[in-house]
């Protein structure tokens, strides 16, 4: 199924999710890096400022480059995307319901079925059935149902 990429939710997600965690680990790391250099500079850090803080600044480092891997695979995905060559569609010319080709009349007329009557039927076909169940259908070849 060739589907065009901006139509895939799946890459949409993927764009829109790693966009989302690059940010979000970004906003962590540049906010907990300011807080702890102003209060290391000022002097008035805690200890809750400076461990926390390295802890944030890792799990908001590890956001960022999970955003950014995300965000360089949508690319990635892209330009194999361009690279590949689509399917090109396929002219059809527009029916013409109005007029029945020749061929289609003598296949209708080839397979269609019509059953030989009872009547019409020889004889000599009863005495070559003798292992048979004995059946008229049998008998006479023709379909029951």
């Amino acid at each position: 199924m060739n589907k065009s990429l901006t139509r895939s939710i799946g890459f949409w997600l993927l764009l829109v999710l790693s966009l989302a965690s690059a940010g979000v680990g970004g906003w962590l790391v540049a906010g907990q890096v300011g807080t702890m250099t102003s209060t290391l500079l000022d002097g008035t850090a805690t200890g809750i400022e400076v461990y926390v803080g390295q802890s944030l600044v890792v799990v908001g480092a590890a956001l960022l480059g999970a955003g950014v891997i995300g965000i360089l695979l949508a690319v990635a995905l892209t330009a194999v995307q361009a690279l590949v060559p689509s399917a090109k569609p396929v002219v059809v010319e527009p029916i013409d319901w109005t007029s029945e080709s020749e061929d289609e009349t003598e296949a209708q007329a080839a397979n269609a079925y019509i059953p030989t009557p009872a009547s019409e039927v020889d004889d000599e076909d009863d005495e070559t059935q003798k292992g048979s169940s004995g059946s008229t259908a049998t008998a006479t070849k023709i379909s029951v149902k």
